[in-house]
């Protein structure tokens, strides 16, 4: 995929669509199941049954990524804008010297964090699935690990957090950078998945969602998850 340096002389008001509605909707409701993950665990034991359903939430919202970036859209397939080192180096070297290349989707950067945090995230939601609070309440995989495994995942789980809210920092503070520095806006772009056209040349431009694909593909893992919960072995809290 080809990057654009900014050529003040075209219209900053021409955009042109590069984020389909999937890709949007996913990111945002990402982040309020994470939130929503941290507030449930802090309100404590009552509220692990919210916290569960937020895990659910991360689960297929992560798997559709997963596929979407396989049968999705342009710029949300994983061949078009995860890059190897070499190219990573050399943005990351771009950007400390102030001068970037701006991509019409995911920089090299930007890629990695999307790769990590996708893994981290899946990791942390199916740990809580086998979870132990050590009171009353297990996951609903719980039965088909020992106490002492779910202890152990429990607290992995547990300590996954702190890494992943450092990435996410480390994301929002990129975010930053770009919107300061570099005069991208990021976060609107993923709001109403349009970029500048002296970023997004006309053959990089997406003119379709494909909706439906992603509908069918949310039903699918909706139904996925729900059957590997309904016919796990019954979980028994410890005493």
């Amino acid at each position: 995929m080809s990057a654009y340096t900014e050529t003040p002389r075209e219209s900053k008001e021409d955009h042109r669509t590069v984020w389909d509605l999937p890709v949007r909707i996913f990111h945002w409701l990402l982040v309020a199941a994470f939130v929503g993950a941290f507030v449930t665990n802090k309100m404590g034991v009552a509220y692990f049954g919210w916290h569960v359903l937020c895990g659910y939430a991360v689960i297929v919202l992560v798997a559709f990524r997963i596929v979407w970036g396989i049968v999705g859209t342009r710029h949300a397939l994983f061949r078009n804008f995860v890059r190897g080192p070499a190219e990573t180096l050399r943005y990351a070297a771009s950007v400390l010297r102030g001068h970037p290349s701006a991509y019409p989707g995911h920089n090299p950067l930007g890629a990695l964090m999307v790769v990590v945090l996708l893994l981290a995230l899946g990791a942390q939601a199916i740990l809580v699935l086998f979870g132990n609070d050590e009171i009353v309440n297990v996951g609903p995989l719980n039965g088909y690990v020992t106490d002492a495994v779910s202890l152990r995942l429990t607290s992995l789980h547990r300590h996954l957090f702190y890494w992943i809210a450092g990435a996410i920092g480390l994301h929002v503070a990129a975010v930053l950078v770009h919107r300061v520095f570099h005069g991208e806006r990021l976060v609107q772009a993923m709001i109403s998945g349009r970029k500048p056209s002296h970023i997004v040349g006309a053959h990089d431009a997406i003119h379709a969602s494909r909706i439906w694909l992603a509908a069918l593909v949310v039903a699918l893992l909706v139904g996925a998850l729900a059957w590997v919960v309904k016919t796990a072995p019954a979980a028994i809290a410890s005493n």
